[in-house]
C-alpha cells in the first residue's frame, strides 16, 4: 500500500511539472535580463546573484536543480546552487569573443527542473585596457617628390589596437621636425587615419630622406602607446598618380576554399613611363587578420589566400588595396571579399538533463532535456530532431530550440527493463548532415523484497589476544530486487545483555558484511560472544532481515602457572619439618598451582631443579607432592632448600618456580627455632670454627683485663694528686669510646664495648660492655659481673 501511495505522490508532482512547462513555454517571450562583467576577471569571479531576479529563496535553488546554458560547447559560466550567485566558469577575452564588435554580449539561459522552467539572460563584457597599439609595420617608407607644394597631405598606415570604447586608438603625435605635422582624419567606419601634412617644401639636394618617429595613444587610464619609425625619402617630380579601373571590387568566395585560391584581381594605370610609370601594389590600413588571411601580389596585383575562409567565424572582409608608382604617388581601391556559407558543420545536441531511470508504471515522465544548434546558416542551419517509432516514447518542441524527451505510456519493468534510444538531429543542407545522441534508460523496480542471509546463523572461531581490526569472518545476505532496491546495508544489533560493550569488541563492514574485532579479546574474561546483524535495503520503505552470530573465542597460552602454596610473598620462608627417622617416599609438602588457561594450556607438571642434596628429595610430576627419595642418615644436612618449578603444556609453556626450606628434625618434640641463612651455616662449620669462638672470647677476657687494669690506675693517680697538691677532679663526664671487635671466617656475631669513666665528688662509677649477639640475645647494659655472666652464656650457647 505504501509503494502505491508513492506512485499516487509521483503521479501528482508530474501532472505540476507538465504544467509549468506549458507555463515556461507561454513565458519564452519575456525580455532577458542584463548582467555585465570586465574582462579577464579570474575564474570564480563574481557576476551577480540572481535569487532576486528569479524570484527564489536560498533553500528552494538547490532543489530547482539549476543549470547555466550558453551557446556552443564551453561553459563559460556557472551558477552556485548554494548562495546563487552567478560565477565565472574561465576567464574572458572580449576581444575573442566579439573582435572589434562593441557591445560585446554572451547569451546564455538558466534551466531549472521540478518544474521545468527557462530563464534568458545576456552577459555583456566590459572592455578593459589590457592591449597596447601596435603598428604591423615597424618602419614606414614614404616616397615624396621634391615638387609637391606645401600643404599636402601623405596617408601614413594606421596603427592596430584590439580593445573598444575608450580603450580603443584615440590619437597620434609625431616628432618634432621642421617640414611636416600630423593631422587625423576620421573615416567612415569610424577609424581615426594619420596623415603627414607638408608646411615646407621639400628639397632633396639639402636632405634626401628624413627620419619621424609616430606615436599611436589609445585612452586607456594609463593610456598605452605604440610607435613605429616614418622613413621619408625625397624624390624627384612625378606628376601623374595611378588610378585603378575599378574603386570596389565585389568578389564572393565559398569557405574552405583550398589555400593559394585566386580571390581577385586588380588593376591600376599610370600615364608616367619609366621608374614612375612601375606600379606596386600592398595592403593599405590592413588589419592583423587580413594579413593572415590574404596575399597580393605585388607586381600583378593579383590577391590570394593565405589560410581556408570559415563562414561561421567571419562571413566578410573589406581590403584596401594601395598602388603606388617609382614616383611615390598612390592611388587606392577597397576589395569587398563575401563568404559564401557551405554545410560543413553537423547539428549539434546539448543535453540539459538526462534521467537514466525511472520508475515502472508511470505516465509521461520527462526523461530528457535538450537543445540543439548548427553554426551554418539558411538552410544549412535549419534541423529536425526525431526518435524511433517503435519505442514508447516521443519529442516534445519547447523554446529556441530545446526539446523534452517523454514517455508516451507507462513503462512495464517486467515485459522490459532497458531501453536504447537514439535522437537524431538532421539539418536541411545540401548535403544533409545528421548527429545520432543515445541514451540508455532503465526502468527500475519496486521495492517488494527483504535481504535473505545466505544462513540464519554463522559460527566465527578467534584466538585470544587478537591484534586490533582482525578480520575474523563475515556474513552475507542478497536482494532479488533491482537498483538501490538491491543494495544491502549491514548493521549490528543491539545486544539482548545491555551490559555488554558490543560496540567496543566487534565492527562490521557496512557494505560488504565483513566482521572486525575491534580489540584483543581475552578467553578468560567472555569465551562466547553472540550478537545480531541486519541487513537492510535501500528501498523506501527499506526492507531488512536478521540472523544470529556466535563467536567462540579460542585460548592461547597466555597465562604462567600460580603458585597457591608455599606461598611466595616476600616474607620469612616457610620451613618444613621432617623426622629423621623418615621412611622413602616420606610426603614433605605438596606445590599447589593453578593456570587460568584452559586445555592442555592449563596442564601442569613439576620437576625438582635444585636441590641442597641432590638424590634425598623428589618431585612428582603429575601432582606436586614433594618425596623422600631414600633413608635420612646422620650425615645428611638439617637444612635443605629445594627449587621446584610449575609448567604448563602450552606452546611455548610457560612456568613459575618456588623454593622450599627443608629442615631435619630428630623428632617432632624437639625444640625447634628458625635460623637465619648464616646462623645455620655456623652451626654446620667444622670443629675450625669453635677454636676460632675460644680464640675471640680469650682476647675479650684481655681486653676486659686491660680495661680494668687501666682504670685502676688512673684511680690511683688521682688519690695521689689529691693528697699531695689538694686538687680535686673536674666534674664531668669523660668522652665515651666504643671499641669494636669483630669475628672473622665464620664467625658473624659482633661484640660491642662501650667505656665511660665519670668524674664526681669522690667516687667513680664504671659503665663497662654491651655485648650485641645479632638475632639471638636482646641488648642489654649491665655493669662488670651481669656483663661477664651473659658473655659466658653466649659462649656456651654458640659451643653447643
Amino acid at each position: 500500500m505504501e509503494a502505491g501511495e508513492g506512485k499516487k505522490r509521483f503521479l501528482k508532482q508530474r501532472q505540476v511539472l507538465l504544467f509549468f512547462v506549458f507555463l515556461v513555454i507561454a513565458q519564452a517571450g519575456s525580455k532577458p535580463r542584463h548582467y555585465s562583467v570586465a574582462e579577464e576577471m579570474e575564474s570564480g569571479s563574481f557576476v551577480a546573484n540572481l535569487l532576486k531576479d528569479l524570484g527564489l529563496e536560498v533553500d528552494q535553488l538547490a532543489a530547482r536543480v539549476p543549470q547555466v546554458i550558453s551557446k556552443g560547447k564551453k561553459m563559460r559560466l556557472r551558477l552556485d546552487r548554494q548562495t546563487g550567485d552567478l560565477l565565472l566558469n574561465e576567464k574572458l577575452d572580449r576581444e575573442e569573443l566579439c573582435g572589434p564588435i562593441e557591445p560585446c554580449v554572451l547569451p546564455f539561459q538558466v534551466l531549472f527542473e521540478n518544474p521545468l522552467q527557462f530563464f534568458q539572460a545576456e552577459l555583456r563584457i566590459r572592455d578593459i585596457n589590457d592591449h597596447s597599439p601596435v603598428f604591423l609595420d615597424k618602419e614606414i617608407i614614404l616616397k615624396i617628390s621634391e615638387s609637391i607644394t606645401p600643404g599636402t597631405a601623405f596617408l601614413i598606415e594606421r596603427a592596430q589596437d584590439l580593445d573598444a570604447g575608450s580603450n580603443s586608438l584615440q590619437s597620434y603625435t609625431v616628432s618634432p621636425n621642421s617640414h611636416f605635422h600630423l593631422k587625423l582624419q576620421d573615416s567612415s567606419d569610424g577609424v581615426i587615419l594619420p596623415q603627414l601634412v607638408l608646411d615646407k617644401a621639400l628639397d632633396r639636394e639639402e636632405q634626401p630622406e628624413i627620419m619621424l618617429t609616430l606615436t599611436a595613444l589609445d585612452g586607456g587610464s594609463p593610456p598605452r602607446s605604440g610607435t613605429a619609425l616614418v622613413r621619408i625619402e625625397v624624390l624627384d617630380i612625378n606628376d601623374n598618380a595611378p588610378k585603378f579601373a575599378e574603386l570596389l571590387y565585389e568578389v564572393q568566395v565559398p569557405e574552405n576554399s583550398p589555400i593559394g585560391s585566386q580571390v581577385a584581381v586588380v588593376s591600376a594605370r599610370d600615364l608616367d613611363i619609366g621608374a614612375y610609370g612601375e606600379i606596386t601594389y600592398v595592403f593599405s590600413q590592413a588589419s592583423e587578420e587580413i594579413r593572415k588571411t590574404f596575399q597580393i601580389n605585388a607586381k600583378s596585383g593579383e590577391l590570394l589566400l593565405r589560410q581556408k575562409l570559415d563562414f561561421e567565424s567571419i562571413q566578410n572582409y573589406t581590403l584596401n588595396i594601395q598602388a603606388t608608382d617609382g614616383g611615390g604617388l598612390s592611388g587606392s581601391c577597397v576589395v569587398f571579399v563575401q563568404v559564401i556559407d557551405l554545410n560543413d558543420n553537423p547539428p549539434e545536441l546539448t543535453m540539459s538533463t538526462l534521467i537514466n531511470e525511472i520508475p515502472e508504471n508511470l505516465q509521461e515522465t520527462i526523461i530528457a532535456v535538450f537543445s540543439v544548434s548548427d553554426p551554418d546558416s539558411g538552410d544549412n542551419g535549419r534541423m529536425v530532431c526525431s526518435t524511433q517509432d517503435d519505442l514508447p516514447f516521443f519529442l516534445k518542441p519547447s523554446v529556441e530550440n530545446f526539446y523534452t524527451l517523454v514517455t508516451s505510456t507507462a513503462l512495464d519493468r517486467e515485459t522490459r527493463s532497458e531501453y536504447n534510444i537514439t535522437i537524431t538531429v538532421t539539418d536541411l543542407g545540401t548535403p544533409r548532415l545528421k548527429t545520432e545522441h543515445n541514451i540508455t534508460v532503465l526502468v527500475s523496480d519496486v521495492n517488494d523484497n527483504a535481504p535473505a542471509f545466505t544462513q540464519t546463523s554463522y559460527t566465527l572461531f578467534v584466538r585470544e589476544n587478537n591484534s586490533p581490526a582482525l578480520h575474523i569472518g563475515g556474513v552475507s545476505a542478497t536482494d532479488r530486487d533491482a537498483g538501490a532496491n538491491a543494495q544491502v546495508t549491514y548493521s549490528l544489533l543491539p545486544p539482548h545483555d545491555p551490559q555488554l560493550p558490543l560496540a567496543s569488541l566487534v565492527s562490521i563492514n557496512a557494505d560488504n558484511g565483513q566482521l572486525f574485532a575491534l580489540r584483543a579479546l581475552d578467553y578468560e574474561a567472555l569465551r562466547v560472544l553472540e550478537f545480531g546483524v541486519r541487513a537492510a535495503d535501500r528501498g523506501s520503505p527499506a526492507l531488512s532481515s536478521q540472523a544470529l552470530v556466535r563467536v567462540l573465542v579460542l585460548d592461547a597460552n597466555d597465562n604462567s602457572p600460580f603458585v597457591l602454596y608455599p606461598l611466595q610473598n616476600g616474607s620469612a620462608p616457610c620451613t618444613e619439618l621432617v623426622p629423621r627417622a623418615a621412611e622413602p617416599g616420606y610426603l614433605v609438602s605438596k606445590v599447589v598451582a593453578v593456570d587460568g588457561d584452559s586445555g592442555q594450556n592449563a596442564w601442569l607438571s613439576y620437576q625438582l631443579l635444585k636441590a641442597t642434596e641432590p638424590g634425598l628429595f623428589s618431585v612428582w610430576a603429575h601432582n606436586g607432592e614433594v618425596r623422600t627419595a631414600r633413608l635420612l642418615g646422620e650425615r645428611d644436612a638439617a637444612k635443605h632448600r629445594l627449587l621446584v618449578q610449575v609448567r604448563d603444556n602450552g606452546e611455548p609453556p610457560l612456568s613459575a618456580s618456588v623454593t622450599l626450606h627443608v629442615l631435619l628434625v630428630d623428632g617432632f618434640s624437639q625444640p625447634y627455632l628458625p635460623l637465619p641463612e648464616a646462623a645455620a651455616d655456623a652451626a654446620q662449620a667444622d670443629p675450625l670454627t669453635v677454636y676460632l669462638v675460644i680464640a675471640l672470647a680469650s682476647v675479650s677476657s684481655l681486653f676486659l683485663f686491660s680495661v680494668l687494669a687501666f682504670v685502676a690506675v688512673r684511680l690511683c693517680k688521682r688519690d695521689r694528686s689529691a693528697s699531695l697538691g689538694g686538687s680535686s677532679m673536674p666534674e664531668g663526664h669523660f668522652p665515651g669510646h666504643l671499641v669494636d671487635i669483630s669475628g672473622t671466617g665464620t664467625l658473624s656475631q659482633s661484640y660491642q664495648y662501650e667505656v665511660c669513666l665519670m668524674g664526681g665528688s669522690g667516687t667513680s662509677d664504671f659503665k663497662f660492655l654491651k655485648p650485641i649477639v645479632p638475632k639471638f640475645l636482646a641488648q642489654c647494659e649491665e655493669r662488670v659481673s651481669e656483663a661477664s655472666s651473659s658473655f659466658r652464656d653466649s659462649f656456651e650457647f654458640i659451643k653447643n
